[in-house]
């Protein structure tokens, strides 16, 4: 998975943007979670001086905390509060949803479709803000379900959503979210992005409590076993399903790319690797890496989701030269360091990363 040709499309990223400078306020929503408080980082790190983190939870339980950076904790359902949100900012990301893994957007389908009002009341208060550019975080829940019935599943195209038959709840309120940016770009003018997440994980994720999705639930799994010495493992379905798993860095990375490619207007992408992998080899190579081997049993009953899912890379390669690269056993290594960190820690009273 490496670059596979170069972009013929003219594009930037934040730092290089002749149009944004490094104190132009840049608004990242759902900033207390995973995602977003790695962009606010990336930001950060970039040089970026004047950023505003949002969050409706409280600042104790954000994952993620980078000094200097303004933060509040608002509920984005309210319009009120994204008009206080976007005040005075020239880019907004707005990544704030209420979602997780499999389990929970099986379980909780109107929380999921109530994240709908976030993105509505975002996308008028940024529009009568100004706001230059306004990206929404979408997700491959928003393709046709009819397409993912086998686990050697055919990668997925951007023009799969339609006809449309996505997961319920959380896919079909991302997918009429895409219609409301592209409809904004289309009738007012407004600069909207959109990116399709596939899966993401890595370091300062959720890696318990209900709303974890597979690659943190199963590294979990495997550290607990080997700690208490119950060598076993419980697995979601059959094994067989399939997913694509993109590493944080790439994510951020892919979201300041695709939000500044003129060409990308209003145009929905996959941002997501193309390297596929079953649960069953994803539970080896958590197990590999603990140095472990687990007797397996398979709960049919738990939420399993489609059969398959893949990313078709083709367009971001075209638009972007580019592609998400790290390797899932790079990136599960670094996110099982960190989640046993985790794990060592909560065992020892110490304040971690959950939910």
């Amino acid at each position: 998975m490496t670059n596979m040709m170069e972009s013929t499309h003219k594009f930037s990223i934040a730092a290089t943007d002749p149009n944004l400078e490094k104190d132009d306020l840049i608004v990242v929503t759902g900033a207390g979670g995973f995602i977003a408080g790695s962009l606010v980082r990336y930001f950060h790190d970039q040089g970026f001086t004047n950023l505003r983190a949002v969050d409706k939870k409280p600042l104790p339980e954000w994952y993620q905390r980078v000094p200097g950076v303004e933060c509040l904790c608002m509920d984005l359902s309210q319009e009120k509060n994204c008009i206080r949100a976007v005040e005075g900012a020239t880019e907004v990301y707005n990544l704030a949803a209420d979602m997780g893994g499999m389990g929970f957007i099986e379980r909780f389908r109107v929380e999921c479709m109530r994240s709908i009002l976030i993105n509505t009341h975002m996308l008028e208060s940024a529009y009568r803000a100004g706001v230059q550019r306004y990206f929404f975080s979408s997700s491959a829940c928003a393709y046709n379900t009819q397409l993912q019935q086998d686990p050697n599943v055919r990668a997925l195209r951007e023009g799969d959503a339609y006809p449309a038959f996505a997961e319920r709840g959380y896919g079909w309120e991302k997918l009429m979210s895409e219609m409301m940016c592209q409809e904004y770009t289309a009738e007012r003018g407004m600069k909207t992005f959109i990116a399709r997440f596939h899966n993401v994980y890595g370091p300062n994720g959720t890696w318990d409590g209900g709303r974890e999705k597979a690659p943190a639930a199963i590294t979990r799994k495997v550290i607990s076993a080997k700690d208490t010495g119950k060598l076993e493992i419980t697995i979601w379905g059959d094994g067989h399903q399939t997913r694509s798993y993109m590493y944080i860095e790439d994510c951020v990375k892919g979201i300041d790319m695709i939000m500044h490619c003129d060409a990308l207007l209003a145009t929905p992408i996959n941002l997501g690797s193309s390297e596929l992998i079953s649960v069953n080899e994803l539970v080896s190579i958590a197990e590999s890496i603990g140095g472990v081997k687990l007797e397996r049993s398979y709960d049919l009953n738990a939420p399993r989701g489609v059969a398959g899912r893949n990313s078709d890379n083709t367009f971001i390669q075209k638009m972007l030269g580019w592609e998400p690269k790290t390797s899932f056993r790079d990136g599960l290594t670094k996110t099982y360091a960190w989640i046993e960190q985790q794990y060592v820690d909560r065992k020892a009273g110490k304040r971690v990363v959950i939910d």
